[in-house]
């Protein structure tokens, strides 16, 4: 197993419980940690065998895309497309983080972090 980290990602959406924020819209990070089947990928060095970390970008930033009212909702559907579409994903966990946000002083930024593991059915 390894560890693929995906830091950093910065998104322009639409999220928030207030209706201005889903109007004018926030600045958002993402930060993604998978853990991960690596041991074919390591000896094949063919990107087929990997877990493939585009695929998971494109994937967050289509969810970043759709509006939601609060953080956790936007990062369990993050998990809930990771896990559907990324074979060999053991665990992830997503860190959703607003800079600025309206909470009536001067806050950096709020965040949330969800965690999953694989359901071995």
């Amino acid at each position: 197993m390894g560890i693929i980290e995906i830091e950093g990602m910065e998104f322009y959406a639409f999220h928030g419980h207030f209706e201005e924020e889903r109007i004018v819209g926030n600045h958002f990070f993402v930060d993604l940690k998978m853990e991960v089947e690596t041991e074919k990928a390591s000896q094949t060095d063919n990107l087929e065998d990997a877990v493939n970390y585009q695929t998971a970008y494109n994937l967050i930033k289509s969810e970043m895309q759709e509006k939601s009212y609060l953080l956790e909702h936007v990062a369990q559907r993050i998990l809930n497309r990771l896990f559907e579409n990324l074979n060999g994903l053991s665990s992830a966990s997503v860190k959703v983080r607003k800079i600025n946000p309206p909470m009536g002083g001067v806050i950096k930024s709020v965040s949330v972090t969800l965690s999953q593991k694989a359901n071995l059915q």
